[in-house]
């Protein structure tokens, strides 16, 4: 059975709307339907001060149309209704308390202040430590992160990847590794390897299937092995793919580990800019300098006749880095590439170097790296030098 718009549209009428008044689909909610290859794209526009309680709307609305015959998945997802045009504006940050301040051209004025790591120790044999985090799940924060990884290895450098999602692990799948990892003297573990890069995940150490039930203090007991009791060798960069969201082992890492910046994933629709600003201002707070905004899936060219479609709206992310002054460091496009060869174990930086898509991942590691080195920089202009006479 070929599945069409009409189709998809007619099942949409029978999911309520808020308050069920009337169906989403006459209410005006639903946007421009795409359909590639059996899969389902659209999204839902709910007011803003009702989103979170929005939810089994969009599951149900999604449950509808994977049950259409012919339909091999459906990607649905919650637009805020925004008032006046615009994002929310800024939350002024409190004043800070008075003290020296070092020369004023230290730093450029658009990027936030470099990281104190007093108290936070290194690790040893890695130069630096970035952060790719999202402020929620499915914005595809570890394919991002995973890419990134090996845009900056195929620049010339030394990359580490530690995967800090102790509850859903994805390097092992993303990057195609397979075994256990192997210890030295029975006690630091050595990093699992593939494609240039040093790996560290839960996934190696447990089974694919095996339920993580462990409260906080073992996640984050888990996470300081991972990171402090491996031989991560010599490293120029070592990417943390975070959990999504901003709890306690996010706030914990961010406090405890001497990031040198920050990367934040979003998609370009207003809900997850949201929980994306979350993550900005946790990094924020605990004097983690932003390395910029990535938009993924930020727009889908159809292979048959070159139409670019906005799926869940587009430039968000870039606005949104605008309004705060952080980098805004490139658009990933929904591509049905990078999701296959994600799956495979194959990234698109590594299978298909020469596309188009390695490419925009490639230029986005690089921006990072200009970033880091900028942050480095400003960190050592603002450090006082004593001079004896």
């Amino acid at each position: 059975m070929t599945v069409t718009k009409e189709i998809v549209v007619d099942r949409l009428k029978t999911v309520n709307g808020p308050d069920f008044s009337g169906n989403i689909v006459d209410l005006g909610l639903v946007s421009d339907i795409f359909i590639a290859d059996g899969k389902v794209f659209f999204s839902i526009t709910v007011p803003a001060a009702r989103a979170q309680e929005m939810e089994p709307l969009r599951a149900a609305a999604e449950r509808v149309v994977k049950a259409i015959p012919g339909v091999n998945g459906a990607v649905v997802a919650l637009t805020a209704e925004k008032k006046g045009g615009g994002m929310e504006a800024p939350v002024p940050a409190k004043p800070a308390a008075p003290r020296p301040a070092p020369a004023p051209a230290a730093r450029p004025a658009q990027h936030a202040p470099a990281s104190q790591s007093q108290g936070k120790r290194g690790v040893p044999g890695i130069a630096s430590i970035i952060a790719v985090a999202s402020g929620k799940g499915g914005v595809g924060k570890s394919t991002t992160a995973v890419n990134i990884a090996l845009g900056l290895a195929a620049n010339g450098l030394k990359v580490g990847v530690l995967d800090a999602d102790i509850y859903g692990p994805s390097m092992p799948k993303l990057l195609g590794i397979h075994g256990r990892p192997e210890t030295v003297d029975g006690k630091i573990l050595k990093p699992m390897q593939n494609y240039g890069l040093k790996v560290m995940s839960m996934g190696f150490l447990v089974d694919e299937e095996t339920p993580m039930i462990w409260r906080g203090p073992m996640v984050m007991s888990a996470l300081t092995q991972m990171l402090r009791e491996v031989e991560w060798g010599p490293l120029d960069v070592l990417v943390v793919d975070m959990p999504p969201g901003t709890g306690d082992a996010q706030l914990t890492m961010a406090q405890q580990v001497p990031l040198a910046g920050a990367v934040i994933v979003s998609t370009p629709q207003d809900l997850a800019l949201i929980d994306a600003r979350k993550g900005l201002n946790m990094f924020k707070k605990v004097d983690v300098p932003l390395l910029g905004i990535v938009e993924n899936m930020s727009y889908f060219i159809a292979p048959d006749t070159g139409t670019r479609y906005d799926i869940f709206g587009h430039g968000g992310a870039r606005k949104e880095a605008e309004r705060l002054g952080v980098t805004f460091l490139g658009e990933v496009p929904l591509e049905m590439g990078i999701r296959e060869s994600s799956d495979a174990g194959t990234p698109v930086t590594v299978s298909k170097p020469e596309g188009a898509e390695a490419k925009i991942y490639r230029d986005i590691a690089t921006k990072v790296w200009e970033r880091l080195q900028e942050e480095k920089g400003a960190a050592e202009a603002a450090t006082p030098t004593i001079v004896f006479e």
